[in-house]
């Protein structure tokens, strides 16, 4: 494949990352996606992301033939030295530090390094991740600054040329939706509400007009409020 024109994506399987795929669709030939388990507990977005993938095959045949490997990489190490909600069965809180206990420390750090070793073998230049510095938890590995920094250190340290690609870090969440709209129409936004997997609590049970998921978590409380936010503009 030619390395300018292909693009490695982080793809959990959420509204975020597959926003970010689809955006990358538009944009470049060759398009890969990466996930990573780390014991987290909503895991049933690494399911959820393959069901995504075959929507997006299905609902947009002009994407279908860009759309090549995924891969999943076992980071169960992160789950074992990560004191968080989001890697232990306990209650979402905010710490003393002012940073929720969802935040996983290292965790985009070592998503950008492990897929930029993926993409240094398979001949890719571009990664793609759904950071926002925004509508976001507060996270330090989310912010720009972050992410600049990051592929200083990966071209550097692989002697490459990566560029890390953003497209989400200054949106809020009403306008991810409107970017989903706007990249793939109702069928995107529906392929969105229908398949992908936000809440931490791995609750797709209850079906909310914005999707599934338990509407109280942080995860939901940010995609419920953007959806709202954007259907009222949209009206």
């Amino acid at each position: 494949m030619e390395e300018s024109r292909s693009a490695l994506v982080l793809f959990s399987g959420g509204q975020d990352s597959t926003t970010c795929l689809a955006w990358a669709l538009e944009r470049f030939q060759h398009i890969e996606t990466v996930a990573f388990d780390y014991r987290q507990r909503h895991r049933i977005e690494l399911d959820q992301r393959l069901v995504v993938r075959e929507e997006l095959r299905r609902r947009f045949p002009h994407w279908a033939s860009r759309l090549g490997e995924d891969h999943l990489v076992d980071l169960a190490v992160l789950g074992q030295i990560s004191e968080t909600s989001l890697t232990r069965d306990v209650a979402f809180a905010m710490e003393q530090n002012g940073l929720p206990n969802t935040f996983v420390p290292g965790r985009n750090l070592l998503f950008f390094t492990f897929a930029a070793a993926i993409a240094w073998r398979r001949s890719i230049r571009h990664l793609v991740g759904g950071m926002c510095e925004t509508d976001y938890s507060g996270y330090p590995d989310c912010r720009d600054n972050t992410v600049k920094a990051l592929q200083v250190a990966l071209n550097l340290g692989m002697d490459k040329s990566f560029v890390l690609h953003t497209p989400l870090m200054w949106l809020d969440k009403a306008e991810t939706w409107a970017m989903a709209h706007q990249l793939g129409g109702q069928a995107l936004v529906e392929t969105i509400r229908e398949h992908t997997h936000t809440c931490y609590r791995s609750e797709r049970e209850t079906r909310h007009a914005w999707g599934y998921g338990c509407g109280e978590c942080p995860a939901c409380s940010l995609r419920k409020r953007g959806y709202e936010a954007w259907t009222k503009g949209a009206a």
